[in-house]
């Protein structure tokens, strides 16, 4: 199974990492959008440290990081500087989405 987590707030970072594991664990795949407030995340170091985990992919929206002040410099290398269409993928491959 593949979960999708919408992450649009910065308010779950511990929920989001902890559903990770749990569904690693399960031997699921995870998919991880950032949009909006959730791009506030992308600098949490426990939140970085999932990506290039085997099993997740990591993607954020452009336009909103740069609408929120994020820095996007020395992110990892495996997270997706992305927009709408890398969500719209998601929505599409995800089994089950969870919206955080």
């Amino acid at each position: 199974m593949k979960l999708g987590i919408f992450v649009n707030t910065d308010k779950h970072a511990d929920d989001i990492v902890g559903l990770t594991k749990a569904a690693l664990a399960k031997g699921h795949e995870v998919i991880i959008f950032n949009m909006d407030d959730g791009t506030k995340l992308l600098g949490t170091p426990a939140f970085q440290q999932m990506c290039g985990t085997k099993g997740v992919s990591m993607s954020f929206c452009d336009h909103s990081a740069k609408g929120m002040g994020i820095t996007t410099d020395g992110l990892p290398k495996d997270m997706v500087c992305g927009s709408q269409y890398n969500n719209a993928v998601m929505m599409h491959d995800a089994d089950r989405v969870i919206v955080l």
